[in-house]
């Protein structure tokens, strides 16, 4: 979506307000990917995932049918399920939409090559 649409969303309560970053395919396998820059603290060891963007992300893979993930900086993962389970709730904030974070230990989450393997290396062509 571009900038002015992502703009006016934010003044809504749309779950579309919180549509994934990402499409990802990998051998016939779709993911959706939500980028979380910045969103893991390093004193306390936590992820910080907004609470009205899970209960959004849950409902779109009910929808869908497709695994969402939540990818942090270090290449960390959660899925909404995880974040909800695995979190504890944090204050409300002014930034976002206002909703409380979900702040999940970083030792709860997956790590990327755990979900999605490790690249392999083309095979080399004989000549």
């Amino acid at each position: 979506m571009g900038e002015p649409i992502r703009r006016a969303l934010r003044t809504t309560n749309s779950s579309l307000r919180w549509t994934p970053d990402l499409i990802a395919a990998r051998d016939g396998r779709i993911v959706l990917l939500d980028c979380k820059g910045s969103m893991t603290s390093a004193a306390s060891r936590r992820h910080v995932v907004e609470r009205a963007a899970v209960v959004a992300h849950l409902q779109l893979v009910a929808w869908t049918q497709l695994p969402l993930y939540y990818v942090f900086d270090n290449l960390d993962l959660l899925d909404p399920h995880d974040a909800l389970g695995r979190g504890q709730v944090g204050p409300a904030s002014p930034a976002g939409s206002g909703t409380p974070y979900l702040l999940v230990p970083v030792a709860r989450s997956l790590g990327f090559d755990e979900v999605f393997g490790i690249p392999q290396e083309p095979a080399a062509s004989a000549a």
